[in-house]
């Protein structure tokens, strides 16, 4: 399934939310009819997420990655994923909101390799894919615009813990795929739209996520493993949330 998706949620996903914010953006803001006047007005509220993500590893070479003949190059590559969650809305003041968004993604990265001696069965060029189902936590501060009829503009930021339930599976053929360590945390910023129905808020969202914990367990036996030193995580998330 996760293949299938991959396939399909690329470049037209995120076109098809951009042209459908701009053309919400023009209608709403023009709109008569004022919906949910008392939303603004609410202690908290709640919603679901779902989004799609384009994901990657930042890495680091060892620095005795000169000394090893059989692996000339290693580095990260794109790949995509999905994902669902919840929402839960603190409202602070006029402008700031505390946003609790749980999440449960699917996503994959890439590691490719040019390897000096060709591999029996891949040849010289091998790709490692590392398949992850992240159980994410993130806290974000919200800082909204004025509310210009039926649509509004905001901007987030925040903090994130993530962890990879997969990562235990990944461990009983490490012969074959780079170790991974299952807890993250990192930071994360976006901005994202509110367009105001009568009976809920459709609010899509940008942002970029930014791992800081080291992911590499490495491990000096295995090649696809000790040319790397550090690994980070790194990826764009495109998110529609339904809020009431």
């Amino acid at each position: 399934m996760l293949h299938l998706f991959r396939k399909k949620a690329r470049q037209p996903v995120i076109h098809v939310l951009v042209l459908l914010t701009l053309s919400l953006s023009c209608h709403f803001s023009h709109a008569q009819q004022l919906n949910l006047e008392d939303h603004d007005s609410k202690p908290y509220y709640f919603g679901i997420t779902l989004g799609v993500n384009l994901a990657r590893f930042q890495t680091d070479l060892h620095p005795r990655f000169l000394q090893y003949d059989s692996v000339m190059v290693a580095e990260p590559g794109n790949a995509s994923g999905f994902g669902l969650g919840l929402i839960a809305t603190a409202r602070l003041s006029n402008r700031f909101e505390l946003r609790l968004n749980p999440q449960l993604m699917f996503t994959e990265r890439h590691l490719s390799y040019t390897l000096k001696y060709p591999d029996m069965d891949l040849g010289t060029n091998v790709t490692k894919k590392v398949e992850s189902v992240l159980v994410s936590f993130p806290l974000q501060l919200k800082f909204n615009s004025d509310r210009i009829g039926n649509f509004r503009v905001y901007m987030l930021g925040g903090v994130k813990t993530d962890f990879d339930l997969a990562s235990n599976a990944r461990a009983r053929k490490a012969e074959e795929l780079v170790k991974i360590k299952a807890f993250d945390y990192g930071f994360e910023a976006g901005v994202g739209f509110n367009f105001y129905f009568p009976s809920f808020i459709f609010s899509p969202e940008v942002k970029i996520s930014n791992g800081l914990n080291n992911l590499h367990s490495r491990d000096e036996s295995l090649k696809y493993s000790n040319v790397l030193d550090r690994i980070l995580s790194r990826m764009i998330v495109f998110s529609i949330h339904l809020e009431g």
